[in-house]
């Protein structure tokens, strides 16, 4: 069965909006475990804009499925994950401007760096995941850093299938085969939502995770947060079926 973690960002975007605490990050991850979700993913970036740093030592008291920490693995970043202790790391390589996650990792160019980042994380016990693109030239490179997992980067995927294009899948069905061989596991984000989340799950094997966060969040706008949450989870559920 796919997990489901469901990615607050957007929760704590609408919170500072209003310079208050209102909708409290904590109380709606709390909520949204409750609804049936199996992880809570964030993702600080160094401007704070959205999710803050205190929001991940608040939420690692109250989280009590998986806890996701996402981001650039900067030396202010490396210090709150070890800090923290989540359950899972996932590595993003992020300008500092960048208003989104928008590529993968170059596992082969940034060798290096990663080894280090990896080893020192899982020296603490926390799994890490590397977030990349389907060259299978990477994830090969990524199986050498010693990362537990790979995060499918599933832009491309999400935009071809809503014009129509179902092969789209295919490259992320061959990576997720390769990365099985390699021992990987498989997460996958961004852009997944309902329309394609079931297709997405039943064309990529040993899917273990699906970090989703502005879709849900905004699907949940007109159907509801606890239902939207387990339309997801019967979709996922089904796919496997």
């Amino acid at each position: 069965m796919t997990k489901l973690s469901v990615n607050v960002n957007k929760i704590a975007t609408l919170r500072n909006s209003r310079g208050g605490d209102f909708p409290n990050v904590v109380k709606v991850a709390f909520d949204i475990e409750s609804f049936g979700a199996e992880g809570i993913t964030i993702h600080p970036r160094p401007d704070e804009r959205h999710i803050r740093y205190q929001d991940a030592y608040d939420l690692k008291k109250i989280v009590t499925t998986e806890f996701n920490i996402e981001g650039n693995p900067i030396a202010k970043f490396i210090d709150l994950v070890l800090a923290v202790k989540p359950t899972q790391v996932t590595l993003v390589p992020d300008a500092v401007d960048a208003v989104t996650s928008n590529a993968g990792w170059d596992t082969v160019k940034h060798q290096s760096f990663l080894k280090e980042v990896v080893s020192e994380f899982k020296r603490n016990g926390i799994r890490t995941s590397i977030f990349i693109d389907t060259d299978l030239k990477l994830i090969e490179a990524a199986a050498t850093t010693g990362t537990d997992r790979i995060e499918l980067y599933t832009e491309d995927f999400a935009t071809q299938y809503a014009l129509g294009n179902k092969k789209a899948v295919e490259p992320y069905t061959q990576s997720a085969v390769l990365a099985t061989k390699l021992g990987l596991g498989i997460n996958a984000g961004h852009d997944l939502s309902l329309d394609n989340i079931q297709f997405f799950a039943e064309k990529v094997p040993n899917l273990l995770e699906v970090s989703i966060g502005h879709a849900l969040i905004a699907e949940s706008l007109y159907l509801g947060l606890e239902n939207v949450i387990n339309m997801y989870k019967y979709k996922l559920k089904v796919s496997k079926l």
